[in-house]
């Protein structure tokens, strides 16, 4: 997840502040010193950071502190309460409306994943009820037609394009007469992209802008490319109508210096990030729950959101009953894994959790869940239904038949049994350790 290194940094300052009965003004001068250099290693920009750590220090010497808080909470509950406002303050969602047709413009340099997030944003709405199409205006790049073609197949979603025209205005303006009249409602417009910001890019950009009536300019930019993402945002947003922004490749952002910079040097709202390569890894931008994340308190809410969306409740109900009473087999386990990881992936889920934010000292590999599942599935009924039933020359028999060693056979039986003991336990912690833990044992 984004933010992993700066979680760390923060949470050894506040457990530093904790360790204290009561704080005296030097801990609070030296604890914002460190969130300081925190926050600048994360590549915040400099003015920014400045900025944040003068309201939190004035807040901080001057608050009177809360009955139901200690000194080191209070401090950690205005860190949290200035980073929501530094993050957006709240939730920017699209101006979107049922019942007409809206029109959203995506814009970005190349490289930045636009196109990805075209298809993304269209799962998104069609998930919300809407009917999105995208439209290919970007005419220049080699095979750009063709990859937004093969997004649009592969999520279901119709895509306008017409090759014989060699000007992206006109695509476009033919693209809503098309929508129009086949009863789409959403337009989303896949623009060019440049490897740099030109003036003929912004010429093309400003002509669609005037010609059409868009609804949503979204600005796509490189979370990983950190302060230059901060420039390229305060660029098109001083050219352009940018309404919000797209953060892609927000989960292999370690350092966050975008999402946290961006808000207060261009006053964009961030909307949307991507979570993930696949289509439906795109969530809303929250900033109170991504503040809890990089604070390490987690952000159960989106979890549970995830699960409503991508669990089916009929057989989370029966695997439910069957961890109650504690008669849950390797069948069981495969089943319920593959309703787990139609989640995301396990880094995300349990970065999600409460003290699970900084995944950085786990030592686990999402490749590793698909060897669990070639040994279970290298089981016969009888063996995954009764486990103990499996003797060296069965182990031998399994490993050879998923392509893993018998080493990895045993470490999976035995953190099988381990978990078994805890499935009363199965909603809290200890539980979702047992089931962790049956993966980070095995061979990478």
């Amino acid at each position: 997840m984004g933010f992993d290194n700066l979680t760390e940094k923060l949470t050894l300052v506040f457990k530093r502040l904790g360790s204290k009965g009561k704080l005296i003004e030097e801990d609070i001068n030296i604890a914002m010193r460190e969130i300081k250099l925190s926050l600048l290693e994360a590549d915040v920009n400099y003015t920014v950071v400045k900025k944040f750590i003068s309201r939190v220090s004035e807040r901080a010497l001057g608050v009177e502190i809360m009955k139901s808080l200690t000194p080191a909470q209070m401090v950690v509950k205005i860190v949290k309460d200035e980073l929501v406002q530094l993050l957006g303050g709240s939730e920017s969602s699209l101006n979107l409306k049922k019942g007409r047709l809206n029109i959203v413009m995506l814009c970005g340099l190349q490289g930045a994943g636009k196109t990805t997030q075209c298809a993304k944003l269209g799962v998104y709405l069609r998930n919300k009820k809407y009917r999105p199409m995208i439209v290919a205006c970007d005419i220049y790049r080699p095979a750009a037609i063709d990859q937004v073609e093969i997004l649009g197949k592969n999520s279901n979603i119709h895509v306008f394009s017409d090759r014989t025209v060699d000007d992206p205005v006109l695509i476009a303006k033919n693209a809503v007469d098309f929508a129009k009249k086949n009863e789409y409602d959403v337009v989303i417009l896949d623009t060019a992209g440049r490897l740099h910001i030109d003036e003929k890019l912004m010429t093309e950009l400003k002509n669609i802008q005037s010609e059409i009536k868009i609804d949503e300019s979204l600005l796509t930019i490189d979370a990983m490319t950190g302060q230059d993402a901060v420039n390229v945002s305060k660029t098109f947003s001083e050219s352009l109508n940018i309404t919000g922004l797209i953060l892609t490749k927000f989960d292999g952002d370690t350092r966050g210096g975008a999402a946290l910079s961006v808000k207060e040097t261009t006053g964009c709202a961030i909307k949307f990030i991507g979570v993930g390569e696949k289509l439906g890894d795109i969530e809303p931008f929250r900033p109170e729950r991504i503040a809890s994340r990089i604070l390490g308190m987690g952000d159960v809410l989106s979890l549970i959101e995830s699960a409503q969306e991508n669990i089916d409740k009929e057989n989370a109900e029966k695997m439910a009953k069957k961890f109650q009473e504690n008669n849950f087999d390797l069948d069981d386990f495969l089943s319920a894994f593959n309703q787990i990881k139609k989640m995301g992936s396990f880094r995300s889920i349990l970065s999600r959790l409460p003290g699970l934010g900084n995944l950085n000292n786990f030592d686990f590999d999402d490749r590793i869940i698909g060897r669990v599942e070639a040994i279970v599935l290298s089981m016969t009924l009888e063996e995954r239904r009764n486990p103990k039933i499996i003797c060296p020359s069965r182990k031998k028999r399994i490993s050879k038949g998923s392509g893993t060693r018998v080493e990895d056979v045993n470490n999976l039986l035995k953190r099988f049994e381990e978990m078994r003991k805890v499935m009363k336990e199965i909603n809290g912690k200890g539980g979702f350790f047992g089931k962790f833990n049956l993966f980070s044992k095995l061979r990478k």
